[in-house]
C-alpha cells in the first residue's frame, strides 16, 4: 500500500475551513493580525491575543488558520497587495526604479514584512504575491532580458536587504520615544568615542554629526538611491551585452 504523502506546510495548500462565526472569516482574522503586527510586531503577535481582539476563542481562530506559522503567510500576502509595478512600455529603469520605491514605502509602513518573507512558510503561493511575482516578469521580460528571474532576484536583494536594516532601525526609533533627528543626536557622542581609534570611520561620523540631524530622512533616501542606481547600472550592462 502506497504511503500517504505528506501534505504541503502552507495555508495555500489546504480548503478552507466554512466559518462557525458569521462575523468571523479568514480575511477578517488577517486584517486584524497586521493591525497587531504593525503595532506591537512579530513577538507580540500570538493566536490567543487575536482571538481575544476579535472577540473570538482560539478554536474559532484554528478553524481557519492553522499556525501562527500560516497566520504570517496570510499576512504576508495581504500587505503584497499594497507593492505596485509599472506596466511595461515606458523606460524600463523608470518602471524598475518605481517597483523598488513601492517595496520598500510598502516595508517601511509594516516594518516586519521584510524580516519575515524568507521565513513565512510558502507565502510566495499567495495569490497577491504571485500577481506581484508575474507583474514583475513582465515587465522584465518585456525589457529584453534574457533571464528575466535572475535580474529581478538580483534587484530584490538589494531592495529587501536595505529595506529590513532600515524597518529595524526605525523600529528601535519608534521604541526610544524619540524623533528620527533627536535620536540621531543622542546617539552620535557614543558612536563617535567608538570610532575615535579609526580614521575612516571617525571621518564619517564626523561628518553625519552635522548633516544626520537636520533630515534623516532625506539620508535615507539618498543612501536607498544611490544602492539602487548602482544595482540598475550593473542589470542595464547585462542587458547591453
Amino acid at each position: 500500500m502506497a504511503a500517504k504523502a505528506n501534505p504541503v506546510p502552507s495555508v495555500w495548500a489546504r480548503e478552507q475551513s466554512a466559518p462557525d462565526q458569521p462575523a468571523l472569516s479568514r480575511a477578517a482574522i488577517v486584517r486584524e493580525a497586521v493591525v497587531m503586527l504593525d503595532a506591537d510586531g512579530i513577538e507580540a503577535l500570538s493566536m490567543r491575543k487575536l482571538g481575544a481582539r476579535l472577540n473570538a476563542g482560539a478554536t474559532s481562530l484554528y478553524r481557519h488558520v492553522a499556525t501562527k506559522d500560516e497566520l504570517m503567510e496570510l499576512a504576508v500576502d495581504e500587505v503584497a497587495a499594497e507593492i505596485t509595478v509599472p506596466a511595461p512600455g515606458g523606460p524600463w529603469r523608470e518602471a524598475a526604479t518605481e517597483a523598488a520605491a513601492s517595496f520598500r514605502a510598502t516595508a517601511l509602513r509594516h516594518p516586519w514584512l521584510s524580516s519575515v518573507l524568507g521565513q513565512a512558510g510558502l507565502a510566495y503561493l499567495g495569490p497577491n504575491l504571485m500577481a506581484y511575482s508575474e507583474r514583475l516578469a513582465t515587465l522584465f521580460a518585456a525589457t529584453g532580458f534574457p533571464e528575466p528571474s535572475r535580474a529581478i532576484d538580483t534587484l530584490l536583494s538589494y531592495v529587501i536587504g536595505m529595506s529590513t536594516t532600515e524597518a529595524a532601525w526605525l523600529t528601535t526609533v519608534a521604541r526610544s520615544g524619540d524623533t528620527e533627528a533627536a535620536f540621531i543626536a543622542r546617539l552620535m557622542p557614543a558612536a563617535q568615542q567608538a570610532a575615535a581609534d579609526h580614521d575612516h570611520l571617525a571621518s564619517a561620523y564626523a561628518d553625519a554629526a552635522v548633516t544626520a540631524t537636520v533630515d534623516p530622512v532625506a539620508i535615507r533616501d539618498a543612501k536607498f538611491s544611490y544602492g539602487l542606481d548602482v544595482v540598475l547600472d550593473g542589470l542595464e550592462m547585462r542587458l547591453t551585452r
